[in-house]
């Protein structure tokens, strides 16, 4: 079972107690873009096996958002930060490429 612990509260969480968001850092396309940068934001996604970068809720509890770095093989948690963080802290990364050297931030 996947266990995360929610930065906002600082309580472990299992899965059953969280929602899920989807990806995290997405640039979000609005007024002004073209229909084919609008049409990638709303269905294009990476859906990439290994380290995952999610959006998720902590529902049944403090029930704020939060943002998680994860392996979706192996279900490996690398770290939990703010929903409000523009990219991955540095110490989430070196976790990361700890186990993945090549890895790089979705773009």
């Amino acid at each position: 079972m996947l266990i995360l612990t929610c930065p906002c509260c600082g309580l472990e969480a299992a899965e059953i107690e969280l929602a899920p968001g989807g990806e995290a850092h997405l640039r979000r396309e609005g007024p002004g873009s073209s229909d084919a940068e609008f049409e990638a934001y709303l269905f294009n996604r990476h859906a990439a096996k290994g380290p995952v970068l999610e959006r998720w809720r902590h529902a049944y509890g403090c029930g704020k958002w939060f943002l998680a770095a994860r392996d979706s093989v192996t279900m490996e948690v690398y770290g939990t930060y703010s929903a409000r963080a523009p990219e991955p802290p540095e110490e989430v990364l070196a976790r990361i490429r700890a186990r993945h050297p090549d890895w790089q931030v979705p773009a």
